[in-house]
């Protein structure tokens, strides 16, 4: 192809996106008591290029975690601890009428890019998945690269303990323990 006949690039093309390292580590859900003794900590380290939105890193997350069945889920920025109310919640926004009130001022993880974010290095969040069964994970921000490598993004690059099973299997749901 001739240099005349290439489509061009237009300047936002040529532009740099910064590249995120996370922690993300299960703090809680319905694990087995067997489980979590063999695996006392079960985290992966994705990387994520900061136009890429927090549903992207959901999806990362999801399949980090050998996850199969899909629920709902949400990011919480700012706060201190799950559910704190200074936080700002990002998710999939409920829909008029789902609920019994007015629905929660949830914004949109498919529009919410991470540079965005004013995430630093050292930051944690919280991302809250099945709401349900409650599997509560801890962000931590690793580092901010200027700019992303070539290459796909999200991206695991280490995994840390098993991945434990979506659901408990009811003869062990005795024996549960928080995370």
């Amino acid at each position: 192809m001739t240099a005349a006949a290439r489509p061009s690039r237009v300047a936002s093309d040529l532009q740099t996106e910064r590249l995120y390292t996370l922690e993300v580590a299960i703090v809680s859900g319905p694990v087995a008591e067997s489980f979590a003794r063999e695996n006392p900590v079960v985290a992966r380290t994705i990387e994520i290029r900061g136009d890429q939105t927090l549903a992207r890193l959901h999806t990362a997350i999801f399949k980090a975690f050998d996850r199969n069945d899909e629920h709902l889920y949400e990011f919480q920025i700012g706060g201190r601890r799950p559910m704190d109310p200074r936080a700002t919640r990002y998710g999939l926004p409920e829909p008029r009428g789902f609920g019994l009130g007015p629905p929660d001022p949830v914004k949109s993880a498919a529009r919410a890019k991470v540079d965005a974010l004013g995430l630093e290095v050292g930051d944690a969040f919280g991302y809250w998945f099945d709401f349900g069964d409650d599997w509560w994970h801890t962000i931590r921000v690793l580092s901010i690269a200027e700019s992303a490598p070539a290459g796909r993004y999200p991206r695991v690059t280490e995994r840390i303990g098993a991945s434990p099973p979506q659901y408990l299997d009811p003869d062990e749901e005795e024996d549960e323990v928080d995370a």
